[in-house]
């Protein structure tokens, strides 16, 4: 996984009974755009994150094309 300040973090739930979570990566602390990120969610809270096999990036350049 690959991700830059500013891009998405999407995580899909596995479960009918929780929605997907989504957050903006807004530190990246490892090489070359690995994880660890710092992100914060859509609630407002911040948190150092390891991105699971369920989580994918979403650039910011497609999320800014996707929104109107």
């Amino acid at each position: 996984m690959k991700a830059n300040v500013g891009d998405l973090l999407l995580v899909e739930s596995n479960s009918a009974e929780h929605h997907r979570r989504e957050g903006q990566i807004i530190e990246v602390h490892g090489e070359d755009g690995a994880p660890p990120y710092v992100v914060r969610w859509s609630d407002g809270h911040e948190a150092l994150c390891f991105p699971g096999p369920d989580a994918h990036v979403r650039s910011r350049d497609s999320a800014a094309g996707s929104g109107s």
